[in-house]
């Protein structure tokens, strides 16, 4: 019976309900007859009629296809389609006046009253018994979705109204939050409460939850749908009207907050206090230029008016993106910004850059940052970081180059992991050369140092944002893991002062403030974005923290100096420090075994070379297994 439901066309269904229709006119015709005259009475006036009859039933045709009654289906026969059925009856009822008087076979006026509202009413009655009929049918035909609604407000109550009629999808109950709503019958299903939703399930067979709750929050959704899934349910989500139309954006309140918000202090600014002479009309190489510090020190030195920047980078993408915005800022003016795609580990390309561009400022930004793909990739990270800088710094004191400034970070501090021990290196080749080489020929080769940027990329705030979007939760290795931060302006900013008044050979470090409790930081990211934190205290917030545990050997707090000693240079927020070097012989030997571990590609060797020549990198090195979580938040 199912199968030859679904094989009948439109134009076959419609013409079902037009002979429907028909038999309906001479059954509403001996219903008046029988209720308005006696039986023998009765009997003879519908003989007496039956003449007009095919008339009647020409006209209920015509009538049925111009009103359009016939081509109704049987889910769409609402009150529209209800007032066109009275509209056909009363048309009918005059036609049947007409037609016996002009036969000169009068009838009293009540029974065709009587006729009108008895074929009225059979029409309305054979349509919803014959709705139920098919919707049997398929019930019993066909594999129906049994659905659970959570939501038991006027959203869920439309949404059973409309499942009602719907051929493969079956609403068996509600659940709701409100105590007031559970134990009650609304449209006719039970409601109950969330925490039976397993009894349910099992005791109904349910299949789907549709998640009827459009005015509570996203992360407030997606926290019940993770719940439900976990069942083995299917979760859908039934939006608000007003995200239907786009009044709304479905994730309103997740608007990116500007990263200095979570600061917690005030930012240094001191754009251009004395800087000029060492960017001023000089020839600008900026290695990394399309990462996220440098990119952002690519448009402050733009600001010195430098008289060329070259944007060294090795990704396409993010060089085609920096070079745009820069070639618009400096639209209007005399600089000129070279884009050149290329590796630091290249020394013929570097040679060649160098010596082309005849540059006379290095700023040394290109570095793989994120710790746990530096420490899933070790070969790649050491290449780039510690080779990569020896060759840029190598190749730049050959050439001549004026000033040289390595953007290293706090993790190279007593390293725990494979990216900080690679920026250690790097530090240990820079401050060989600005030993040997650079300082006596009057170049001006240093290193910054600094702690996480808040904003850029791999780092915490766009991860806990990302999460955030997600509904949750934030993940935090520990409750009192604290690190240092600056926002990607702040800390250019710096790096720039900090370059410009370099002598040589120093380390930089910057005044970073107090560290920042990462936990601290999660509950700001969620309050700036309108939700609240859910934890023991507040059991119905939004947004949970989780703590995942610490990471074996990542420390609670980073440190900035490995001797713990800061020396004012005149400016308030930035510090140099006198620490330990190793020697040209040792340097050139860490670096050689370094070659020679990555030429074979043997990551052991390469951590024993590490090991050897970088202080603080421990026995133990948890990041040296490959299962490492590569989602974990950089913290």
């Amino acid at each position: 019976m199912l199968n030859l439901l679904k094989l009948l066309s439109r134009t076959q269904k419609r013409n079902i309900l037009i002979v429907i229709d028909a038999i309906l006119i001479p059954a509403a015709l001996v219903f008046a007859f029988s209720l308005n005259l006696s039986g023998h009475t009765a009997i003879a006036s519908f003989q007496a009629y039956l003449p007009i009859l095919p008339y009647m039933l020409i006209v209920t045709v015509g009538l049925s296809l111009w009103l359009g009654i016939c081509s109704t289906t049987l889910n769409e026969y609402e009150a529209a389609s209800i007032g066109r059925t009275g509209v056909f009856a009363a048309l009918m009822t005059m036609m049947s006046i007409l037609l016996t008087t002009a036969a000169n076979m009068p009838l009293p006026l009540s029974t065709q009253i009587t006729f009108g509202i008895s074929f009225f009413v059979f029409s309305i009655v054979s349509r919803a018994i014959l709705l139920q009929v098919v919707l049997a049918i398929y019930r019993n035909g066909s594999n129906r979705c049994r659905v659970l609604i959570y939501g038991a407000g006027t959203t869920g109550m439309q949404l059973v109204s409309a499942l009602r009629s719907h051929e493969f999808i079956e609403p068996v109950a509600f659940v709701d939050d409100s105590q007031a709503l559970q134990g009650v019958n609304v449209l006719r299903l039970p409601v109950y409460s969330p925490v039976r939703i397993a009894e349910i399930v099992a005791e109904k067979k349910i299949d789907r939850v549709l998640l009827a709750i459009p005015s509570q929050s996203h992360p407030k959704q997606m926290q019940i749908a993770r719940r439900l899934q976990k069942m083995g349910l299917e979760v859908q989500t039934l939006p608000s009207f007003s995200q239907l139309i786009g009044e709304e954006a479905l994730i309103e309140k997740l608007t990116p907050i500007n990263p200095r918000n979570f600061l917690g202090r005030d930012e240094v600014m001191t754009a251009q206090d004395g800087g000029d002479e060492a960017y001023a009309d000089r020839r600008v190489l900026i290695s990394g230029a399309g990462g996220s510090i440098g990119s952002e020190l690519s448009r402050q030195v733009l600001e010195y008016r430098p008289q060329k920047i070259v944007l060294y980078e090795l990704s396409e993408l993010a060089l085609y993106q920096i070079h745009q915005e820069l070639t618009q800022l400096a639209e209007g003016s005399d600089i000129e910004i070279v884009p050149l795609l290329g590796s630091v580990t290249d020394a013929r390309q570097v040679r060649a850059v160098l010596k082309d561009h005849d540059i006379q400022v290095v700023l040394h930004a290109a570095a793989y940052k994120h710790v746990p793909l530096v420490e899933f990739n070790p070969l790649a990270g050491l290449a780039n970081n510690a080779l990569g800088t020896q060759t840029l710094v190598t190749e730049a004191a050959s050439a001549g180059v004026e000033r040289f400034m390595l953007i290293s970070s706090d993790k190279a501090v007593r390293p725990t992991n494979m990216m900080g021990a690679s920026k250690r290196l790097a530090e240990l080749v820079v401050q060989d050369i600005a030993q040997r080489i650079a300082t006596p020929n009057g170049l001006k080769f240093s290193i910054v140092r600094f702690g996480n940027v808040l904003g850029s990329s791999g780092s915490v705030v766009p991860l806990f944002q990302e999460q955030l979007r997600r509904g949750g939760p934030l993940t935090v290795t520990h409750r009192d893991v604290s690190r240092y931060f600056m926002t990607v302006h702040e800390a250019v900013n710096l790096v720039l002062r900090a370059a410009s008044m370099a002598k040589g050979g120093e380390v930089f470090v910057l005044d970073m403030g107090k560290p920042v409790r990462i936990e601290q930081l999660a509950r700001q990211v969620i309050e700036s974005a309108g939700f609240t934190v859910r934890d023991a205290q507040y059991p119905d917030g939004d947004i949970e923290i989780e703590f995942t545990g610490l990471r074996p050997g990542e420390k609670m707090t980073e440190e900035l100096t490995l001797s713990g000693t800061q020396v004012g240079t005149g400016h308030k927020k930035i510090f140099s420090t006198v620490e330990d070097c190793l020697s040209e012989i040792e340097v050139a030997s860490a670096m050689r075994s370094l070659r020679q571990a990555l030429a074979a590609s043997d990551e052991d060797e390469a951590r024993s070379v590490v090991k050897r020549w970088v202080e603080g990198f421990g026995q133990k090195q948890a990041h040296a297994e490959k299962g490492i979580e590569l989602a974990q938040p950089i913290q």
